[in-house]
């Protein structure tokens, strides 16, 4: 009885929320909004116009960092081994060519938008 009542909450939270996601957008309907991009370029413009490098490495820069956090999120478990010498020293390097790099990266002014 309490696995079909759990299903029965769940099925009805899905469809109240499902409902709700497809309703709600309609609601406030703006040029800017029903664009398909929301990179800032317009789409009916020619496609052969020169950008910013600096998209690319803003978003390197965020790659590399979320990579950083991907590596790190096993070391709370690894912890519970009763010799740290190893994972300890690994995060050590790893944050350090990072840190390195942003630093290389904030000295050669790679991190400021404007030109």
């Amino acid at each position: 009885m309490n696995t079909a009542l759990i299903l029965l909450v769940n099925i009805a939270l899905a469809t109240i929320l499902i409902t709700v996601a497809f309703w709600l957008p309609h609601l406030n309907v703006y040029t800017e909004k029903a664009n398909p991009y929301e990179c800032g370029f317009d789409p009916m413009s020619s496609a052969r116009l020169p950008f910013s490098m600096k998209f690319f490495l803003v978003a390197i820069t965020f790659l590399l960092f979320d990579l950083e956090i991907a590596l790190l999120l096993p070391l709370p478990w690894a912890m519970q081994y009763p010799d740290m010498s190893l994972p300890k020293t690994m995060a050590f390097i790893l944050i350090t060519i990072l840190a390195l790099g942003l630093a290389y990266e904030w000295t050669q002014k790679g991190l400021e938008w404007t030109e």
